[in-house]
């Protein structure tokens, strides 16, 4: 079975009423795929929400989040992450730490990781990413 998961900017994406992102997730759904919410877009999505003061967005959220539940960090990832933090430094490259965890958390569990924002991950070897923005996209 395939695994997708979510990045912070796809469930934005979602949450504003993109129909093409909404489609995809509905057709990943429905082909019996796993759709889930990386754990550190759920804490930027829902920090955002609550900074702004959008109840209504935060109860959708909430709902969505039955739908694609969130992923868990455990240590095995945290050390995943580690060690891609270790190889972007030897190689001079930097990304922020929660797009690390986010590129281990996918890796470590072999799941594509979906975002709009592929530069961020372009360095990472090993990371399956789709941009669910767009209309032709293989869920398989």
């Amino acid at each position: 079975m395939n695994a997708f998961v979510l990045d912070a900017n796809i469930v934005s994406f979602r949450l504003r009423g993109n129909e093409i992102v909404a489609a995809n997730i509905r057709r990943a759904l429905e082909t019996g795929a796993q759709v889930l919410v990386a754990p550190l877009a759920y804490y930027e999505v829902k920090r955002g929400l609550i900074a702004a003061g959008a109840d209504r967005q935060l109860n959708e959220f909430v709902r969505f989040c039955a739908d694609c539940p969130v992923g868990k960090l455990d240590n095995d990832i945290l050390d995943a992450a580690a060690e891609i933090y270790a190889d972007l430094r030897k190689r001079g490259l930097a990304i922020g730490d929660a797009d690390i965890l986010i590129a281990a958390f996918c890796r470590k569990h072999k799941f594509t990781l979906v975002t709009n924002n592929r530069k961020h991950f372009a360095s990472i070897a090993n990371l399956p990413v789709r941009d669910w923005t767009l209309f032709d996209l293989e869920i398989s």
